[in-house]
């Protein structure tokens, strides 16, 4: 009751000391115009000196400003009242209800010194839909007698004081509905929460949202488990399919799988095919990071015995590194498919080089023709069991120093690879003097381009000799010597082949020969 008075007094007295004339039709105009009247202080003493418990009543004597605060505030204070349609304003100020109005909510709000002095009438506060963007306004909990706060359908975020709101034992309905807030911090403020009923934390934030703790509840329970699976059944396809998508530290990079050849030849498009031949064909791929490979498909079945040597023999072949051998970078050895994989040389063939200027010269064709040999002593050194594909098309010189390179390797063919790299090494050695090579669209032509040359020789050698050769009547002798070396690598039995340090021996004492006669 003495609040009640006090409140009807104030305003009373305001209107008695400043005419309801002279009250401007804004808040903020009259802030900025009104001052304190004469004997203000007196009337704020006689106040407290009636009711003791007053909020204003302990700062009277703390500094001249706190009266000229106390004014301020019965300035909002009328103007509140007012604005919130109290029927009464003389006689009561009981809620303070701003609806739909954001500009005027946030107006009020703003005004601290009213709030630090708020009226005791105060019973309800009732800010509805006002788009309020703000942490939780901690200024109307000064109202500590309120029974009614409504702050929903704002936008508040941040954390909500708990605490202080738990101190407000005459508060029966709050709603904090359909705001931003945050659920941490007050997950553990059971207390609090048994006050009010889940109709006052609707989509809140404050408490966590139904549906959205199911979808939690749905997303750990089923939709993670799940993607675990993809995940693990993705990396299983990638290293059992395709390990060419791990980081290199997580894969052999020498290990090709079936899928990953697939990938490199387009499917086995006639684009990226090559050649083929017998049990051979090769392709010009590109691996997963840009290499351009040859890769040489194998289309001979084996068995599984067959294919472990494959493997064995595959592994050798990787390590191998010399300067007249393409670099091999892996093998394929699936059931359905064996393949080897080695680096793709852009310097042209020997088929292609005979036919330049460069091939006219008897001891040019001899250097590479020893470079050839070269690689086959360092193959039958290491890895005797290798076979050599051996002809001016699979023989490439290198882009730097023009170094002729094998490029074709047979694994686990099954026959004799010694004697078979002989007779091919023949059969290259008379390409490169005769400049011309077994039509492979004819059956049997290895046996009938041996027969040609055969028919000419010892005689007629001339007329099988590569033209474009400038051979002058000192090294037709040596050339007619290597026509013989070819054709005795190509002779049957092969107990009549010369061996491999023989062969060795008359290419280099051909070449040596060839360099006194320049």
């Amino acid at each position: 009751m003495a609040s009640s008075l006090f409140f009807i007094f104030f305003l009373t007295s305001l209107s008695h000391f400043l005419p309801l004339s002279v009250l401007s039709a804004t808040v903020v105009e009259d802030l900025a115009n009104l001052t304190p009247p004469p004997d203000f202080t007196n009337t704020i003493t006689q106040n407290c000196i009636h009711n003791p418990l007053l909020r204003y009543c302990n700062n009277t004597s703390s500094s001249p400003m706190d009266i000229v605060e106390i004014f301020r505030s019965t300035i909002v204070a009328s103007h509140l009242c007012n604005e919130s349609k109290n029927p009464n304003c003389v006689e009561s100020f009981p809620k303070i209800r701003i609806h739909s109005r954001p500009k005027t909510a946030a107006l009020y709000l703003s005004f601290d010194f009213f709030w630090k002095y708020c009226p005791l009438t105060v019973v309800e506060i009732d800010l509805v839909n006002n788009s309020l963007k703000s942490e939780f306004p901690t200024n109307v909990l000064s109202c500590a007698q309120i029974r009614t706060l409504d702050l929903s359908y704002n936008q508040f975020s941040g954390f909500v004081p708990v605490q202080n709101l738990s101190g407000l034992t005459n508060l029966t309905h709050l709603n904090l509905s359909y705001n931003r807030f945050s659920e941490d911090k007050i997950s553990d403020s059971s207390e609090f929460f048994k006050r009010f009923n889940a109709s006052s934390f609707i989509h809140s934030g404050v408490l966590p949202d139904v549906k959205r703790y199911k979808m939690k509840v749905l997303v750990l329970l089923i939709v993670f488990p799940i993607t675990v699976l993809l995940l693990c059944f993705c990396l299983g396809w990638m290293c059992l399919k395709r390990p060419d998508y791990l980081p290199r530290t997580c894969r052999r990079s020498h290990k090709f799988t079936s899928a990953m050849i697939d990938a490199a030849t387009d499917e086995f498009s006639d684009q990226k095919l090559v050649s083929k031949s017998n049990g051979v064909d090769i392709y010009r791929g590109t691996l997963r990071d840009g290499t351009e490979a040859k890769i040489e498909v194998y289309t001979e079945k084996v068995s599984k015995e067959e294919r472990r040597e494959f493997a064995e023999e595959c592994e050798a072949v990787f390590k191998l590194r010399h300067k007249n051998l393409v670099r091999v970078l892996g093998w394929c050895n699936s059931r359905s498919l064996r393949a080897l994989v080695t680096e793709w040389t852009n310097g042209e063939n020997l088929e292609t080089w005979l036919n330049s200027s460069l091939a006219s010269s008897w001891r040019r064709r001899l250097r590479v023709v020893m470079g050839v040999v070269e690689g086959m002593f360092y193959i039958t050194e290491q890895w005797p069991e290798v076979t050599l594909g051996l002809s001016t098309s699979s023989v490439l010189l290198s882009d730097n120093n023009q170094e002729p390179l094998i490029s074709q390797f047979k694994v686990g063919d099954g026959n004799n690879p010694s004697t078979t790299n002989i007779f091919n090494f023949g059969l290259f050695l008379l390409e490169m003097i005769t400049n011309l090579r077994p039509d492979e669209a004819q059956e049997d032509s290895d046996r009938r381009y041996l027969e040609y040359i055969r028919v000419h020789y010892p005689d007629n050698l001339e007329r099988v000799i590569d033209e474009k050769m400038k051979v002058d009547e000192r090294t037709l002798e040596k050339v007619k010597q290597g026509i013989t070396l070819g054709l005795m690598c190509t002779d049957k039995p092969p107990l009549k082949q010369p061996s491999l340090m023989q062969i060795y021996d008359l290419v280099v004492s051909l070449y040596e020969s060839s360099s006194r006669h320049h």
